[in-house]
């Protein structure tokens, strides 16, 4: 099983611990208009949309068919950009697409009409239209429709392991699209949410970063996380992950970033926005930027503030990539 390397997970986050709190400072408020819902806009429609909208936030891309597109009059969008920019057009142009009215009857063919721009289009736009039918179903006969209702009911709280009264985590673990057993929607949502002031989390202890493969990558670069034989193998010959190895290392992973936070004095949350625009724009992938690194609050004198504490940074070990773990709508 994957270890966690606490000792370097506490210098990992002693080494974020500036970066952290210049961010934690002014961090992102999720009110962008290209991307999400107007800051004034009713708590219903806020809640709505961000649960649609992490419900699809997973595997936009794949090797050699990146989800990028020209949008007429805007310009290039990639990845997640493009996927919240195709969602907030949507908002606009068709609010009540995100009820659960709508979409406990969504089609394959309305999925490919929002979400394929030109030659770009996800994977998986069926599975996508699966997800979309399971939540708007879920959500009316659990909720009443409400998305409000469904983060009112979970008293504030990500986990209570109560089955009385569940929290949040585990009430939305009952929707196939938050079914990841490392809970990265689920965490994200909450993330989302409570920093729309929707949410107060109650239980912070609970809060966990949102594992996904920037964060992953990442961790392995550091040194956060090591790896058995027969799972390094598999990650340098770039061969597949069972989806059980898949959880077993990002739980790992999850876990090494949560000492991390303690370490850095900064909550998981806000951690994740910090690492997970490094894996974008520092830690990317093939060569990391760590001496070319810049416009970002972990850059410092044109260097990434983990290149001290990391073996890739310090050039004793090469920049490996992520594992394999392509077909899976947990991320």
């Amino acid at each position: 099983m994957p270890r966690i390397d606490e000792a370097q997970a506490a210098r990992v986050g002693s080494a974020l611990r500036g970066a952290a709190a210049s961010y934690a400072a002014s961090p992102e408020d999720f009110t962008d208009p290209r991307y999400y819902p107007d800051r004034g806009a009713d708590a219903e429609t806020v809640a709505a949309y961000f649960l649609v909208m992490v419900a699809m936030d997973h595997r936009l891309s794949r090797p050699g068919r990146p989800y990028e597109a020209r949008l007429t009059g805007e310009g290039l969008y990639h990845g997640a950009d493009l996927l919240y920019r195709l969602g907030r057009r949507l908002l606009d142009q068709d609010p009540g697409f995100f009820s659960a009215e709508r979409l406990e009857r969504v089609s394959v063919e309305e999925v490919r009409a929002w979400l394929c721009v030109g030659g770009a289009c996800p994977p998986d736009p069926g599975v996508r239209a699966a997800l979309l039918r399971d939540l708007g179903r879920k959500l009316r006969l659990l909720y009443g429709g409400s998305a409000l209702r469904l983060l009112e009911e979970s008293g504030g709280y990500l986990h209570t392991w109560s089955p009385e009264a569940p929290g949040l985590v585990e009430r939305l673990r009952l929707f196939e699209a938050y079914s990841d057993p490392v809970e990265k929607k689920a965490m994200l949502f909450a993330k989302f949410v409570e920093r729309r002031g929707l949410l107060r989390v109650r239980d912070s202890w609970n809060k966990r970063v949102p594992v996904d493969n920037h964060l992953t990558r990442i961790a392995l670069r550091v040194g956060l996380v090591e790896l058995e034989p027969g799972l390094w193998e598999k990650l340098r010959r770039g061969l597949e992950y069972t989806p059980w190895e898949d959880v077993a290392l990002r739980v790992a992973v999850r876990e090494a970033w949560h000492l991390a936070a303690r370490h850095a004095g900064v909550d998981d949350f806000l951690l994740d926005d910090l690492l997970w625009t490094m894996g974008r724009r520092v830690c990317v992938h093939g060569e990391p930027r760590c001496r070319r690194c810049s416009g970002h609050a972990a850059c410092r004198g044109g260097e990434c503030v983990l290149r001290p504490v990391c073996p890739v940074g310090l050039r004793v070990a090469e920049p490996v990539e992520e594992h394999l773990f392509l077909d899976t709508y947990w991320y």
